[in-house]
């Protein structure tokens, strides 16, 4: 056996350094060790260690206070363990090995997933959805049998309290609680009985503590399932298509804005708007301006759409379009035409006039925001680089009433929870019946998912496990969700060609897709039956086996429409923009309910300019600038509002139910009464982006902020105004999404004439 020194740190790590605090990977196998061999002092000043080989010696335990706070990947394989229990200091954990540690038991293999907050992989396996549950699910079970031991016999506290009375009311209690809980296989009964004990006496000390000073818990626990041991089979695919209306129609029919009823039932996407003369009156054809009838349903093809291994389509050619050779008149017309459009309330509002304060903070009284991301001073100027119209039904080059809703970019190379840079050229659009795949670069569709009778409106990207053959490690794969009018989350592997599987969220529509920044099988969908579900879809193993798991059920008054994780505390905070307004939930799995509403309400000083003809509550474009800068906006609002999360947070009391947003700036937008324009930004080169119903790209360069003030200010005007470059047909299509990639290489526009449009980066 060799002595552990500083000396032999240094020659056993990886890369090589010459300071302990910089060592990352750090190989001490095979060396005959002991607990008691272990310097505490020595290894603690690993402060940047990220993965620890300790395999092949004789361990009974990790020594107590190690603290290796960056610590990823343990590999305490071939050793002698018998308590796990000292591993808790391990928070940051994510992959561990103990195999061939003869005493440790099934018992072990539940403890460390509790002791484990992070742990995903388990002896070469991704076990992250059994663990959610045995944490969240199954734990928060175990705490309302404890809470109801408690309740079917309460022992009166000693008043004042005593500590040697308050001791032994505990372990009454305590032991009471050991011996009346059971739950789940006799085969897991210690582990059972280990954490009862340590949830009573949790809960115990949660009851003498003042509330203001409740220590907080440091695990998590929820509701659970009997068998919250066994692994899941794959989930059946359900191809059944709900015939309904869609909740994206939108009927058009006056031209003063209708006050939103919020306490109706009604379709949730129902607005009533209308061309203002005749001349702009279009066609059936398009969705936008008409009743958006769907098309009557296609037969389901059961063989097709049944197969969780359904196979991605490939696309026919798309229908490439022309750029227009002459845009100056047209461009006169439709000014002219924007013009007679503007209801008369909003043409005595310019623009350019200021907008009083809703309530806002004194600057005078508060810390500056300072604008926390360096972005390039140099605006990036686009020029036209393809058109397609890939989301046809049946391929028709004649579909003009396909909508499309959805776009994102395929996140990069390298791609982490917390890291977006990087280049990427893949952009997944939805609309109709399909699912496209894009390369930007040339212009080709790569991919096609198509389901009969589904009408698509959301989608995201994400990061999830994948188990190799043969039981051995795991890789990261991306894959994508799609969800819309079915109330089905359909889950894709791209770069296979395979939609392996899908599963239910709703009875009604799916309204939004989002998953967590910073736990990839976190899964959050909004639906048309005001809920915002929490799921965990786990990884896959290489037969396309997966688990869902619902984690959070999130009662919400209207339809959410966005969904953003506050990119400070995505584990804590979620911001949902709904068509009754903008809302704050807490999403913090240690907390006891699984069912919730929202904390607050975010407001904005628009709402003091409503009267019984607007309504500004639909809040239909949310997005991050950077980790404290909000875009949002509001259809009919003819701006977009910049403001700061962390100032916004700072200024709520905290039994108020609404808090005034913090506004930084006021980005001048089209008067429209058209909704669901979703905006977008570009976080690395300070850019927010928006459409509007005349077919333009309104680009905000944003590079300094204004201070928060109390005083009026006048709105800030585009950066850059750009004109869709389509054929004829297409003038007029209101721009419903937009995307960009994080370099602002490209960004993708869909319309609701059945167009993708690309813009590429003008180098010159």
């Amino acid at each position: 056996m060799e002595k552990i020194t500083e000396k032999l740190l240094l020659e056993r790590c990886t890369p090589k350094t010459s300071k302990l605090e910089q060592i990352k990977t750090l190989n001490l196998s095979k060396l005959g060790l002991k607990s008691e061999d272990l310097p505490v002092p020595l290894l603690s000043r690993l402060k940047c260690l990220e993965q620890l080989d300790l395999s092949g010696n004789s361990l009974e335990e990790m020594p107590q206070g190690m603290c290796l706070p960056s610590l990823l990947k343990l590999d305490l394989s071939n050793n002698d363990l018998e308590d796990v229990t000292t591993l808790e200091s391990l928070t940051s954990l994510e992959e561990l090995k103990v195999e061939d540690n003869l005493y440790l038991t099934v018992n072990d293999n539940y403890k460390l997933m509790v002791l484990l907050p992070k742990m995903r992989v388990y002896n070469g396996k991704d076990i992250s959805t059994t663990a959610n549950h045995v944490r969240f699910i199954a734990g928060e079970n175990l705490r309302t049998r404890v809470v109801a031991v408690w309740e079917s016999d309460v022992i009166p506290l000693p008043n004042p309290a005593m500590g040697e009375e308050i001791a032994k009311v505990k372990r009454d209690f305590v032991k009471k609680a050991v011996h009346q809980v059971q739950y789940g296989p006799k085969s897991i009964n210690g582990y059972t009985k280990w954490r009862v004990e340590r949830i009573a006496t949790e809960f115990f000390d949660s009851l003498i503590q003042p509330k203001d000073k409740t220590p907080k818990r440091k695990h998590s626990t929820s509701a659970a399932d009997s068998d919250f041991g066994t692994p899941q089979r794959k989930i059946k695919v359900i191809s059944q298509a709900t015939v309904e209306t869609s909740p994206r129609k939108s009927i058009r029919v006056q031209n003063t804005p209708q006050k939103v009823d919020r306490s109706t039932t009604a379709s949730p996407r129902k607005a009533v708007h209308a061309p203002a003369t005749p001349s702009r009156v279009l066609s059936e054809d398009s969705p936008r301006k008409s009743n958006r009838r769907l098309d009557t349903p296609q037969k389901v093809d059961q063989t097709s759409a049944a197969s969780p291994r359904q196979a991605v389509q490939s696309s026919s050619t798309p229908t490439r379009l022309q750029p227009r050779r002459s845009e100056t008149p047209r461009k006169a017309l439709k000014e002219q035409q924007l013009k007679a459009d503007t209801p008369p309330a909003k043409q005595s509002k310019t623009p350019s006039k200021t907008v009083h304060q809703h309530r806002e903070v004194n600057a005078s009284n508060r810390t500056p925001t300072k604008n926390v991301y360096s972005v390039p001073k140099e605006p990036v100027s686009l020029k036209p680089h393809c058109a397609l119209q890939c989301h046809s039904r049946n391929d028709s080059p004649d579909d003009l009433s396909t909508q499309l809703w959805a776009c994102a970019f395929q996140p990069p190379p390298g791609f982490s929870a917390s890291d977006a840079s990087g280049e990427s050229r893949i952009v997944a659009t939805c609309g109709g019946d399909s699912v496209c795949l894009i390369d930007c670069d040339t212009g080709k569709v790569l991919k096609k998912h198509k389901v009969p009778g589904e009408e698509f409106f959301s989608l995201a990207w994400s990061l999830v496990l994948m188990s190799r053959e043969g039981g051995g490690s795991v890789r990261p794969c991306r894959i994508l969700a799609a969800g819309g009018k079915r109330g089905m989350v359909k889950l894709i592997h791209p770069r296979a060609n395979l939609a392996y599987g899908e599963f239910r969220a709703s009875r009604k529509a799916i309204s939004i897709l989002r998953f967590s920044p910073h736990q990839g099988n976190f899964l959050f969908t909004g639906t048309y039956d005001k809920r915002i579900v929490m799921w965990d879809i786990g990884g896959v193993d290489c037969e396309y086996n997966f688990k869902v798991i619902q984690l959070l059920m999130l009662e919400a008054t209207s339809t959410p429409l966005h969904l953003c994780p506050a990119p400070s505390s995505p584990d804590t905070h979620l911001l949902a923009a709904c068509e009754d307004g903008l809302h704050c939930y807490n999403i913090q799995l240690s907390k006891n309910t699984m069912n919730r509403s929202a904390e607050y309400e975010v407001t904005f000083p628009v709402y003091d300019k409503e009267d019984k003809d607007t309504d500004y509550h639909t809040i239909d474009g949310l997005a991050f600038l950077s980790d404290d800068i909000v875009a949002s906006k509001s259809h009919m609002q003819g701006s977009i509002y910049l403001w700061s999360w962390r100032d916004t947070c700072t200024q709520r009391p905290s039994k108020k139910k609404q808090v005034c947003a913090v506004i930084l700036a006021e980005l001048q937008w089209a008067n429209t009464d058209i909704p669901y324009l979703s905006l977008n930004t570009c976080p690395s080169k300070g850019y927010v982006v928006c459409g509007d119903d005349k077919g333009r790209l309104w680009r905000y360069h944003v590079t300094d902020l204004p201070k928060p003030s109390s005083q009026s200010r006048k709105t800030v005007p585009a950066t850059e105004i750009l004109e869709l470059p389509v054929e004829d047909k297409f003038v007029g299509a209101s721009i419903n999404s937009v995307a960009m990639d994080p370099d602002l290489q490209y960004t993708v526009a869909l319309t609701d004439k059945n167009i993708v449009v690309i813009l590429k980066r003008d180098e010159c």
